[in-house]
């Protein structure tokens, strides 16, 4: 039986994906040039495409649940569902931990890497929401700040990359540096997953024995 559910776990992770990188396209395309015509206030736009993105997210993970992929509890979901003009940090055990903070926080922002932006799945949604490149540092601090000041939130990984299970957490100044200059309240949220799965160096078809669960506790 666990061979077998692993087999199902392999495709429906695949399915599942697939559905994401489908589903960025059809946005890009479709939807989020109709958000261009319909909100003529940058403003305005940026956080009715972040609301799109949230909900996108939320039947994201959804599917993932559905197809046994996945699993996300978290025990004060209120809390980040009414949060507002803070800076939620995060440890980033997974690939998708962003996925699951975007559709837990409506009005979430971002950093995102450089790369992502060259990405044909993912550039439209971030330039239309309006996550903030990390390729200019000084920049950055302004554009979180004003972010911040929009009553948005934003989301940052102090580690500034995915944790390799079973090793200690590296924590880099640019949080406490961006909480000080912005003068920014913390939101911790702190992530677990078992069993370990999509963590740094782990491929997307190394399926773990069971199910992921990714609990948010406080």
């Amino acid at each position: 039986m666990t061979q077998i559910s692993i087999i199902w776990r392999f495709f429906a992770t695949a399915f599942c994906f697939t559905i994401f990188g489908i589903s960025g396209i059809l946005m890009t395309v479709f939807w989020l040039p109709i958000y261009r015509l319909k909100y003529r206030d940058e403003q305005t736009r940026q956080k009715a495409s972040r609301y799109l993105v949230h909900i996108a997210f939320k039947y994201f993970i959804g599917l993932m649940y559905c197809m046994g992929v996945s699993k996300v509890t978290t025990s004060k979901i209120d809390t980040l569902a009414n949060i507002k003009g803070k800076i939620v940090i995060a440890n980033h055990p997974c690939l998708i931990d962003v996925v699951v903070l975007i559709s837990l926080i409506p009005n979430a922002n971002c950093v995102v890497k450089q790369s992502l932006w060259k990405n044909i799945f993912t550039r439209g949604a971030l330039t239309s929401a309006g996550y903030l490149n990390n390729a200019d540092p000084q920049k950055l601090i302004d554009d979180c700040r004003d972010s911040l000041n929009q009553g948005s939130n934003l989301i940052i990984f102090p580690e500034g990359t995915r944790t390799k299970p079973g090793s200690s957490l590296t924590f880099q100044r640019g949080a406490a540096n961006l909480a000080l200059r912005a003068e920014a309240n913390f939101q911790r949220v702190l992530i677990q997953i078992s069993p370990p799965a999509l963590t740094k160096g782990w491929p997307w078809y190394k399926i773990p024995p069971r199910r992921m669960h990714l609990t948010l506790p406080y």
